[in-house]
Parts: structure tokens; sequence; C-alpha cells
């Protein structure tokens, strides 16, 4: 049983958590990892996953270095009227990939989930359960038509940013949102 208060001298417990969160996840998987598995692992009660992280996801986000927060994705392709998502979402995808604090964890993300099959595994289970079910039920949109939409989405990011195949990677933001919009927002309109 895991000791409950805080640990006598200087504390590595922050540390210890995200090394026994990135263990678990590589053994369980995103969908088999819990916090009391974490916790025990750290051998911290599971509160204090709690107190450090909040949630699972986030726990997962801060393990994997994730350049973004999921809950926060979730808000911004929620809000809004929903003729307008296509250009919402495409635009906030385009701004975190722009943007060099958040573009280069991305870069690393893309060589690890193209490399590592355990980490891809991971990652989509974390996707699918903390963003695209969650937009999927609230929108009331078949699955199909939201990993869809991530593909195109995906594909744009490999050719702009990652191949940098131009014209696309030298077009303007405005450009892009142009030309893709309408074809994410066709994902959610059927």
């Amino acid at each position: 049983m895991a000791r409950t208060g805080r640990r006598p001298g200087q504390t590595q417990t922050r540390d210890d958590i995200l090394a026994a969160a990135r263990n678990q996840f590589a053994a369980r998987g995103f969908g088999g990892a819990t916090i009391r598995g974490i916790a025990a692992e750290a051998g911290v009660n599971p509160a204090l996953v709690h107190h450090f992280f909040g949630s699972k996801d986030q726990v997962f986000v801060a393990a994997m270095n994730l350049p973004f927060n999921p809950s926060a994705l979730v808000d911004v392709i929620l809000a809004g009227p929903r003729e307008q998502i296509g250009e919402r979402i495409l635009r906030l995808f385009l701004g975190l990939w722009s943007e060099p604090v958040t573009r280069l964890p991305f870069f690393a993300l893309v060589r690890s989930v193209s490399s590592n099959p355990e980490v891809a595994a991971q990652l989509r289970q974390f996707m699918e359960t903390a963003v695209l079910a969650k937009v999927a039920a609230a929108l009331d949109l078949p699955p199909l038509r939201l990993t869809g939409a991530a593909s195109q989405m995906i594909g744009l990011v490999m050719m702009r940013y990652v191949i940098g195949a131009e014209p696309m990677a030298s077009a303007t933001e405005d450009e892009v949102v142009e030309l893709v919009a309408p074809v994410i927002q066709h994902y959610f309109d059927g």
C-alpha cells in the first residue's frame, strides 16, 4: 500500500509519477493504464497523481510531452456554429503547427508514431477517447467521418510542414484555409 502524505526531504514525486505513467502506458496502452496503476508503480497515493495532473488524459499529455491540451482542442472544435467547424479546426491545427514552440514537439511525435508501433497505439487510443469520441458524440457524427477529417489534416501537415512540398509549404494560412476548409467541412455536413 502506498504511503499517504508528503514524502520526507527533497521530492522527485512528479518525475516518479511521469516515469511510472510512461511505463504503464507502454505496458498497457492508454485504455488499460489507470491512475491507480500509475500511483502504485510510483509508490504514491492516487490522489497525488490527481493533484499533480488532474486526469488520466492530462497525465498522458505530460508523459508523452504532447504539445497540446486535448480538452482545449475539443472546446475549440465545439465552440461556434457547426457550418464553420471546418475552418475552425483547420485554423487551430495550422496554428499549432506554425508556432515553433509546438512544431518541434509535433515533429518528435510524428517521428515517434511512425517508427514505434507501441507509441502509435498509445497515441491512437488516447486520441480516440480524449478527442475523437467526445467530438463525435457531441456532434452526433459517425466516427468514420471524424477520422476522415483528421486524415485530411494529417496529410496536409505532412505535405506542408514535414515534407515541405511546394506550393503548399509557402502558401499563406488564409490560402490553405480557403482551399482545404470546405473539404474538412464536408466531413461534418455529410
